[in-house]
């Protein structure tokens, strides 16, 4: 099971979390702290996994961030490395070669992206196409949603002359 996932940029600036677990904010916090001390710190050629607090850390840098998933110690670590690419693969498909900037001013989307892919701290669709099928569905609702609010919101502006 996936307990969490943290997105850090190199810089230590934390760009998405998920929790899977329950943690007090406060525990939350120092978590994201001491993991990217620890994450930060280690060299390029070292490998993706820490043992760290009786869990296994998967780490994976792309460009300036790191996919960081804490798992349990007895789950596959190539599986989970799997996973954070199915991800990136997925978030590069939907923006067009995904960069930080993407992640900051599209964060409600990464998000929705990472609800699609798991659930629960578990896989929950492997198919990049369904999941982009499922991206494309939910931005047509919004659009429709926002054609609808500006008819109201015109609608309500001539009535009110």
């Amino acid at each position: 099971m996936i307990h969490f996932v943290i997105l850090v940029s190199r810089q230590g600036k934390v760009r998405l979390t998920k929790w899977y677990s329950p943690h007090s904010q406060k525990d939350r916090t120092k978590v994201i702290r001491e993991l990217s001390a620890i994450i930060l710190a280690r060299g390029p050629k070292l490998c993706n996994f820490v043992e760290w607090r009786g869990f296994k850390v998967v780490y994976k840098r792309y460009a300036g961030l790191y996919f960081c998933m804490c798992i349990d110690p007895d789950d596959n670590e190539l599986e989970i490395l799997d996973i954070i690419h199915h991800y990136v693969e997925t978030l590069d498909r939907y923006f067009g070669s995904v960069c930080e900037l993407d992640l900051i001013f599209n964060f409600h989307k990464a998000y929705y992206i990472l609800d699609e892919l798991l659930l629960a701290g578990e896989l929950q669709e492997s198919s990049k196409r369904v999941v982009g099928r499922l991206i494309d569905a939910q931005d047509s609702l919004v659009e429709i949603a926002k054609e609808q609010a500006s008819l109201v919101s015109s609608i309500i502006a001539q009535a009110t002359k």
